[in-house]
């Protein structure tokens, strides 16, 4: 007798949590303003969060085009017909959560409004219990050893 397949989701929480997270910061922000850093560290965390948002789209675009290069779905409540381990597979198992979640951080520091600081790191957490730890089954049962190595290898996140 075999043991059951863990099965991908209904409700793809990624996409949910972020979009949330990005939701309640600015209502937040909007409703409840937190004091945030100003004059020369605030140049600086300005520098700084258009830096994280070039980071994201440079994460967002290799992450894609290397998944279609594998041809493996983008869903992430699909099963994927391939692991992929290269590009920036190979510095994180998780680059489209870690873009996301840089997202959050980058408008943090670009807008000033610290809800957004806040939320990235829930945001972060919510996606790894609900998403990621799922997701991991589902890779360690469809590849094995070869999953099983390439986590030992590569980080979670960074």
């Amino acid at each position: 007798m075999t043991e059951p397949q863990p099965k991908p989701g209904v409700i793809p929480w990624p996409p949910v949590i972020y979009t949330a997270a990005i939701a309640i910061s600015v209502i937040l922000g909007m409703l409840y303003p937190l004091p945030w850093i100003g004059d020369l560290l605030g140049d600086i965390l300005f520098a700084a969060g258009w830096v994280a948002l070039f980071g994201v789209a440079v994460l967002w675009f290799t992450a894609i085009r290397t998944m279609m290069r594998a041809r493996t779905t983008l869903n992430p409540n699909a099963v994927p017909d391939h692991l992929v381990t290269t590009g920036p597979f190979g510095v994180t198992r998780n680059p489209m959560y870690l873009a996301n979640t840089l997202l959050l951080i980058g408008v943090a520091f670009v807008s000033g409004i610290a809800w957004f600081l806040l939320f990235a790191f829930i945001a972060a957490f919510l996606t790894q219990k609900l998403a990621i730890e799922g997701e991991e089954k589902i890779l360690a049962a469809k590849f094995g050893k070869k999953y099983r190595d390439y986590a030992k290898r590569v980080r979670r996140w960074i």
